[in-house]
């Protein structure tokens, strides 16, 4: 199986590694220092159930590598367009494409049913320009549970043994092909689920990402550091229950022990991603997984003023270091 994995960061690259690791033909789309890494070295995984390196093609062009069977998009959320536009030279005419990405995704409403099939949420795809490029027939959900970093070029430590990918089509019907992708990852030591619902598995993450996330901008703290507050404590649990409120109000219903959630947190020292991204400069995901919320809570009616003052802080802060919007 010929599979391409766009954007090899730290999920990028340990998927790839997993995938290759389980016997597929492995590229990534990457750049800078990762892609020179990657081409002289391969990926080296150091990790709690598997030391590993990995040999997969690297490039930073995706018309040298011709049409996959299947693709996975990793990037953050703001390089979104870059991948609509450069895609094409990877999809043939049956190429599935997953979306291993954080937030609420763009094709969240298609093939929702009900009053609010078919909305738009303009700011997770502007112009429509992935819609347009790769569209819904294409589309695969994923939420991924993999807490790893990037320690130098090439050379991924990932932080805990049992690493989990989440699949599911977008309208909830069991395929072949989610089954042909997991194959590898399996073989290579991932644990894949295929939920019923995909949007509640959406939702799941995005509560622990739209909790910890605006609260480690603010404080650049690991969650150990911030849930050891009892005042941060209560604010964390206080957007739980208003994120709940607005996946319940939009039909799903995510199941999530918040105690044992924030217990775990008091063991947690790695950074989430959007504080690294804000420690390193990067392009930060506070569309999908700070203001999509949002919009999601206003459209359904439902109050959230714990996250919309966090999230309101959390975009200045954003904004103050030039790594979100105008």
């Amino acid at each position: 199986m010929k599979v391409c994995v766009f954007g090899a960061g730290a999920i990028g690259g340990h998927l790839a590694a997993r995938m290759a690791r389980g016997g597929a033909e492995v590229s990534v789309i990457a750049r800078g220092a990762q892609l020179a890494a990657i081409q002289a070295r391969g990926l080296h995984i150091d990790a709690p159930d598997a030391t590993f390196d990995a040999k997969v093609a690297a490039t930073s062009d995706p018309a040298t590598l011709g049409p996959q069977d299947a693709v996975l998009v990793t990037v953050k959320s703001p390089a979104l367009p870059s991948v609509a536009a450069a895609i094409a030279p990877l999809l043939g005419p049956d190429t599935p494409v997953v979306f291993v990405m954080n937030g609420i995704p763009w094709w969240y409403f298609d093939q929702h049913g009900g009053a609010m099939d078919g909305t738009r949420i303009e700011n997770l795809d502007p112009g429509d320009a992935v819609r347009t490029a790769i569209g819904p027939a294409r589309a695969i959900g994923g939420v991924v549970y993999s807490a790893c970093t990037v320690t130098e070029p090439g050379v991924i430590q990932v932080e805990h043994a049992r690493n989990r990918l989440v699949m599911g089509e977008i309208n909830d019907v069991a395929s072949a092909r989610i089954e042909a992708i997991a194959s590898p990852l399996r073989a290579g030591g991932f644990t894949i689920e295929v939920p019923a619902d995909i949007r509640t598995a959406v939702w799941t993450k995005l509560l622990m990402n739209m909790s910890s996330g605006p609260m480690a901008v603010l404080t650049q703290s690991p969650p150990r550091d911030n849930v050891a507050d009892p005042a941060i404590e209560r604010a964390l649990r206080a957007v739980y229950a208003e994120g709940l409120a607005v996946a319940r109000a939009l039909g799903r219903d995510p199941v999530i022990d918040v105690d044992a959630t924030l217990a775990n947190s008091r063991k947690m020292g790695h950074k989430p991603s959007i504080l690294q991204d804000l420690e390193l400069g990067r392009p930060m995901e506070v569309a999908t997984m700070f203001e999509a919320p949002l919009h999601l809570a206003q459209l359904a009616g439902v109050a959230t003023p714990t996250l919309e003052l966090l999230v309101a802080m959390a975009r200045q802060r954003a904004r103050a270091a030039g790594l979100y919007g105008a």
